[in-house]
């Protein structure tokens, strides 16, 4: 389920949108404190940012750069700043669309679906297969379905190794060298406590006995037996 967070300071158009929006089928929050807005957002890591411009403390135009620098989501910019110019800025600083109230409640639902399938199709072009889920091998976010997940660092580490060689044996040695830069297990109990996290991790997806290990030699990512 696809998410998304309401800027907009004036209440009942808030809730209206939230109410429009939930019952549209997306997870949906409001932001209350517009003082501390990124930090805000960032914390709920929306999908798209519903983003006024007049706003109380930072103006739409200021979130939306700042948004933009940090690729913390879409950004459509729904205001009643009708301008031109106005238009021209906020897609200057890199919002996604740009719509004027009042607006069409089919054409905003309808704009917003369109972004978020274009989203989805970005970050799926560079994700990697595992058969069962998805891998984005820079950021280390896991795709199943309609949920994600951003692994630690050393847990996306050692499913790309994982992925990358399956169905294929991957050793010790070999994990040592992807997390430590050599081939000397450095740490055998943190190498264990990886391992764990991770299991932990796919079993929220249902995927834990992909990982398999083959004793004294290393583990593998068996390939998803279908039925």
């Amino acid at each position: 389920m696809a998410r998304i967070m309401v800027v907009e300071d004036d209440v009942y158009m808030r809730e209206e949108l939230t109410d429009l929006l939930r019952k549209s089928g997306y997870e949906t929050a409001s932001l209350f404190d517009f003082e501390n807005a990124i930090p805000e957002i960032t914390e709920y890591s929306p999908d798209l940012v519903l983003l006024d411009i007049n706003l109380p403390f930072h103006s739409g135009f200021e979130i939306c750069k700042e948004l933009k620098a940090k690729q913390l989501g879409t950004v459509l910019v729904l205001t009643a700043r009708d301008k031109l110019q106005d238009e021209l800025h906020a897609l200057g600083l890199g919002a996604d669309d740009y719509l004027t109230k009042p607006c069409n409640i089919e054409r905003l639902l309808a704009r917003i679906k369109n972004l978020l399938r274009r989203k989805e199709e970005q970050i799926r072009q560079g994700l990697l297969d595992g058969n069962g889920f998805l891998l984005d091998p820079n950021t280390f976010t896991i795709y199943v379905g309609k949920s994600s997940s951003l692994m630690p660092p050393n847990e996306g580490k050692i499913l790309l190794a994982l992925l990358k060689k399956s169905p294929n044996l991957v050793t010790k040695h070999e994990l040592c060298n992807v997390l430590w830069g050599t081939e000397e297990c450095i740490d055998e109990n943190a190498l264990q406590v990886t391992f764990t996290r991770l299991r932990k991790t796919l079993r929220e997806f249902g995927l834990e006995e992909r990982i398999e290990t083959v004793r004294g030699q290393g583990y593998r990512l068996k390939e998803q037996v279908r039925l």
